[in-house]
């Protein structure tokens, strides 16, 4: 479902606005209100002015995640984003980070399977600060073993946290690996340990170069400004960078699966835990919309399928959710996952869910279950719309896609869902032969919190 429930967490928005269904010629649709341009070099530029307050959010979006790497030299995509905010030729080690803050600024960046990507939000006037911050690192960036070799253990103990010694995240890297034989999202975000640890400078370099262009990249600009200054001032930062040779293409394709795999995860965990993976098409696939609907009957909010039956009337778990990949470059991993009560059997946990399934599979949903579940997420991509984060967001990860313009067509098609088409979907993607099942199984309490949720890394 976009992962809104987690995005809208990170950005803390705790008081949205409502405001007109977003669909196409209505003139509160993002996409009316968006302007855009290519520069000579390639970069592309997202400009949506929103003028409710004097700030602005500025991202770029490189076409580079775990996903363009090699067995070998996992994780340096993810390396990379460390090294970014180091030094440039212009600018001393951490001096980027201190210049936005001293414009009152904030800023970040994550990086997933399928994208890298960077931003600021500061005072709208002062915009010109973080283009120009951004193009110089995109061009200049210093890379050398004095500050790669440090920033190498940092990553490497980024990863004990969440994989080695997080009983989730061990679980999720584990089916993930299992699930997939032939895609590079079969590898974590973040790499093995043993590919950061022998990363050389010149495998992060020749990714550095191959990669991070203009013509590889997406400029979005969210907030109080004119349109048509805001892409001036895009032009004039980035306008000098120089282009790139086209980047190598993601050729490998995932075959049939043959069967359930599963896997067994033996970690130090408070609870047991399960996660059911299958392979879905992304947005570009008819039946994506689809796949959004059953998410949300499954395990959006307490009136949901799983969390009604599993958690509140049955007692076997703790806690549930349901997750659609629908932003995803390529064929993903639909999961569904919970945490055991205490004294709970997996036999019986998983039973009970694959019940819930099948049931979804063989009989129509009521059109009360239908309607509500459309609500919810029409509710939740409109609320979404009061953080220029977002949007920016939204704009970015469609273009990635194939355009940004697909955006308008994301409610409409939702909208168009029968109980017949999640009844369908539910038969044809959530086979038990489909399936990836990984278990965790507890060897002593857990000495970490929870993993985060397995896309987003920083």
């Amino acid at each position: 479902m976009l992962r809104l429930r987690y995005w809208l967490g990170v950005l803390a928005v705790t008081e949205m606005l409502m405001v007109p269904n977003p669909v196409a010629g209505d003139p509160q649709s993002i996409v009316e209100r968006v302007h855009e341009a290519t520069l000579e070099n390639g970069l592309k530029v997202l400009v949506l002015p929103i003028t409710k307050a004097p700030v602005v959010t500025l991202q770029i979006w490189y076409r580079v995640g775990s996903r363009n790497e090699k067995l070998g030299t996992t994780g340096l995509s993810h390396l990379l984003e460390h090294l970014m905010f180091k030094e440039t030729d212009k600018l001393k080690p951490e001096e980027f980070s201190k210049i936005i803050q001293a414009n009152g600024g904030e800023l970040n960046a994550f990086t997933t399977a399928d994208y890298t990507t960077y931003f600021e939000t500061l005072s709208s006037d002062r915009l010109a600060i973080a283009l120009d911050l951004e193009a110089d690192r995109m061009l200049n960036l210093k890379l050398r073993e004095e500050t790669t070799e440090p920033e190498k253990r940092v990553v490497m103990e980024e990863r004990r946290l969440r994989s080695v010694d997080n009983p989730w995240g061990a679980l999720y890297e584990e089916t993930n690996a299992a699930a997939f034989h032939a895609h590079p999202y079969m590898w974590p975000v973040i790499g093995w340990m043993h590919d950061i640890q022998e990363t050389t400078l010149a495998d992060i370099r020749a990714h550095y170069e191959t990669y991070y262009r203009p013509n590889n990249a997406i400029a979005v600009v969210v907030g109080n400004v004119d349109p048509d200054r805001a892409i001036e001032q895009v032009r004039q930062a980035f306008g000098p960078n120089r282009p790139g040779a086209a980047p190598p293409v993601v050729t490998e394709v995932e075959p049939p699966q043959l069967g359930e795999r599963r896997v067994i995860v033996k970690k130090e965990a408070n609870l047991p835990a399960f996660v059911w993976a299958y392979k879905v098409p992304n947005v570009k696939n008819p039946d994506s919309a689809a796949l959004e609907v059953l998410a949300t009957i499954l395990s959006e909010g307490e009136s949901s399928r799983l969390y009604r039956r599993l958690v509140i009337e049955k007692r076997l778990l703790l806690d549930v959710n349901a997750d659609n990949p629908l932003l995803s470059l390529d064929p993903n991993l639909f999961t569904v996952s919970g945490q055991l009560l205490p004294g709970k059997k997996v036999e019986q946990v998983e039973a009970a869910v694959e019940k819930e399934i099948s049931a979804i599979a063989t009989e129509p949903v009521s059109v009360h279950e239908l309607s509500k579940a459309k609500n919810q997420i029409e509710a939740q991509f409109v609320f979404a719309q009061d953080s220029n984060f977002y949007q920016a967001m939204l704009l970015a990860r469609f273009e990635l896609i194939g355009d940004w313009r697909g955006l308008d067509a994301y409610l409409p098609a939702v909208r168009k869902v029968t109980a017949e088409d999640v009844q369908r979907v539910a038969r044809q993607y959530l086979a038990p032969d489909h399936r990836t099942a990984g278990i965790l199984v507890p060897t002593g309490p857990a000495k970490h919190a929870a993993a985060p949720p397995p896309e987003m890394l920083h």
